[in-house]
């Protein structure tokens, strides 16, 4: 019987290991799996490389990791913002790395990898110093940068509802990054607001196949209902 639902934050994170290249869904706080990057940190995995949309907000979640300093470097697209003080700090002082990536392109490298594709060459970036050292190319009189997938070992996503399959459905704007990590990564843990029992979710609005997932770990009071067999089947 295929069960990926775990019961608790420490077996949802279990095997992270130091050095890992961690997915991380979220803008901002929209989407953000906030209680599997606290298990995270609790868990002690470091020298982590982290892809983000941004750098964390305030001193939680995403910003709780990088002041704890378990991250030596983050690939993301929104570095500095208001409320981006440890980020801030820790980049100032030479402590962390980052590689700025503009957002279409973050989001096309991570499609890159879990379409399998050895590179994709994309206009964005052009001419800036962010092409530099880069390999370019002109295609039908276009000038295009050649840039190359990203892959990570773990996805920290959060989605709406999940089944004990890992079929995931989303909540509006917190979609945003989840569908795409989750086929960038050879493990994805998806946080869920509920588990429900197979069946219940509609498969014309399964975002995310269950094949792409394997932890499914529930915040809320529906972690036991995903147990629970679809009508007329235990599978």
């Amino acid at each position: 019987m295929i069960d990926k639902v775990v019961h608790s934050l420490a077996e949802a994170v279990a095997g992270i290991p130091d050095g890992a290249t961690v997915m991380i869904g979220g803008f901002g706080g929209a989407g953000m799996p906030s209680e599997l990057v606290e298990g995270l940190i609790a868990q002690g995995a470091s020298g982590l490389t982290i892809v983000n949309n941004n750098a964390g907000n305030g001193e939680t979640g995403l910003a709780a990791l990088l002041k704890a300093r378990r991250v030596k470097k983050i690939i993301c697209s929104f570095p500095r913002q208001v409320d981006s003080q440890v980020f801030d700090g820790l980049y100032r002082a030479g402590d962390i790395e980052l590689e700025l990536v503009p957002q279409g392109n973050l989001s096309v490298r991570i499609q890159a990898a879990g379409s399998g594709l050895g590179a994709v060459y994309t206009p964005t970036g052009f001419g800036t110093e962010l092409a530099a050292g880069k390999e370019t190319r002109r295609i039908d009189g276009r000038d295009y940068v050649l840039e190359f997938p990203i892959h990570a070992d773990f996805a920290l996503i959060k989605a709406h509802r999940g089944d004990r399959w890992g079929n995931l459905v989303y909540r509006k704007s917190a979609r945003n990054f989840g569908p795409i990590m989750a086929t960038a990564a050879r493990c994805t843990i998806a946080q869920v607001d509920a588990v429900v029992p197979l069946g219940e979710l509609d498969p014309e609005a399964v975002v995310t196949p269950g094949i792409f997932v394997q932890r499914v770990f529930a915040t809320g009071p529906g972690a036991a209902a995903g147990r629970a067999a679809a009508p007329g089947g235990t599978r």
